[in-house]
């Protein structure tokens, strides 16, 4: 296993089969009950998207108003993945609703919602 800068990945006889991706992001304390309902019930084309950009596995955790997801990506060209993801209207959509529950001031300095995280620790 290799890890650098938040990306870790397994390989096998010199060929990325997955990559780990953490990160994080804090919810306004009154959009955290808003947030949970909607990942309840996500959208089936955001499902088919995430699916389609070779995401899987993919989980959100909360803990003290903190989001921290994880997902494993099996593609080959992850920039090209999100960027379709991004293009994508429904996700658009997706993200129009979901975002307004974020906390902008959790990351200033980094101008983003989510923030990658660094793996320091994995067994398989």
């Amino acid at each position: 296993m290799k890890t650098t800068g938040g990306l870790s990945h397994t390989e096998r006889e010199g060929f990325i089969i997955m990559e780990r991706y953490g990160s994080c992001v804090r919810l306004h304390p009154e959009k955290i009950e808003e947030y949970k309902r909607l990942h309840a019930a996500v959208w089936p084309q955001v499902l088919e998207m995430i699916t389609r950009c070779h995401i899987r596995n993919y989980t959100i955790f909360l803990h003290d108003g903190w989001l921290f997801s994880y997902f494993e990506y099996t593609g080959d060209d992850f920039q090209q993945d999100m960027d379709r993801m991004a293009a994508d209207p429904v996700t658009q959509e997706w993200w129009k609703v979901c975002t307004p529950c974020f906390d902008p001031e959790c990351h200033p300095e980094k101008k983003a919602w989510w923030i990658g995280m660094e793996e320091i620790f994995h067994l398989d």
